[in-house]
């Protein structure tokens, strides 16, 4: 069994967080297996077990990742939204690529610990789980001071959004003013990945989401690929291997 559910963040962390979220997996006779895609997100859990207590952020992902536990497992987390962790972990959120550093060290240690308390020494309810951890996250927001390249890296967010991944990064760059390499600095500084691989995950997520829409009908794989800006459906095939580990037809099934 694996209950997962997601909340919508307090009004001043609407900016910066996409949801706050909580899942509860417990293993029925067999570990418990689920294979998480990329999505464009950095996450920072918080679980009932010693060793992932203080938290652990999950970094941007270029790749699927296994999750497994074979013991029931309580988590509570904050979704960042895209370009929006630095407010929160104060370093190039590109070192976090594809990793789950402790959160102990990228936060203070004694502020890990005691939020870590707070949320696990007593019996609580998850409303009351989330309402500590707002708490923390506004306590953390309110020392944030906006650098130069946020404006820059919104703007550039919105667009491959807009488009779906579908974009020219050296073109994007060039209608923003500043040049590939400048957008590039600060956007695996301010995102976590560069924009190339982030516009290639937003593309796999809207064709994944355009996939699952045919409910079981024959999908014109080469329509689908031109629908969503890949080159041809040979693009789409390689794109689904790398980011889901499947073809897109088992992906859709």
């Amino acid at each position: 069994m694996h209950a997962y559910r997601e909340y919508p963040p307090h009004p001043a962390l609407a900016p910066y967080v996409a949801c706050l979220w909580t899942s509860h997996a417990v293993p029925q006779g067999a570990p418990l297996r689920r294979r998480i895609l990329p999505d464009n997100c950095i996450d920072i859990l918080w679980q009932d077990q010693a060793d992932t207590a203080l938290g652990v952020v999950a970094g941007m992902m270029s790749r699927p990742h296994l999750f497994e536990t074979d013991r029931p497992l309580l988590t509570v987390a904050v979704r960042f939204r895209p370009g929006a962790a630095r407010a929160f972990l104060d370093l190039p959120l590109h070192t976090l690529q594809d990793d789950h550093p402790a959160l102990d060290a990228l936060w203070p240690r004694a502020e890990a610990e005691a939020l870590a308390a707070s949320l696990w020494e007593r019996e609580r309810t998850s409303a009351q789980r989330l309402a500590t951890l707002e708490d923390a996250l506004l306590a953390r927001l309110r020392t944030h001071v906006p650098a130069a390249g946020e404006r820059l890296v919104r703007a550039a967010l919105a667009r491959i959004d807009a488009a779906h991944g579908a974009v020219r990064i050296e073109e994007l760059a060039r209608s923003l003013g500043v040049s590939r390499q400048h957008l590039a600095l600060q956007f695996r500084e301010r995102v976590g990945l560069n924009a190339k691989t982030y516009a290639m995950v937003s593309r796999f997520r809207h064709a994944g989401a355009a996939a699952r829409r045919h409910e079981g009908g024959r999908i014109d794989w080469a329509h689908l690929a031109a629908a969503c800006g890949y080159y041809d459906q040979s693009h789409l095939i390689h794109e689904f291997r790398l980011l889901s580990g499947d073809t897109p037809a088992d992906f859709a099934a």
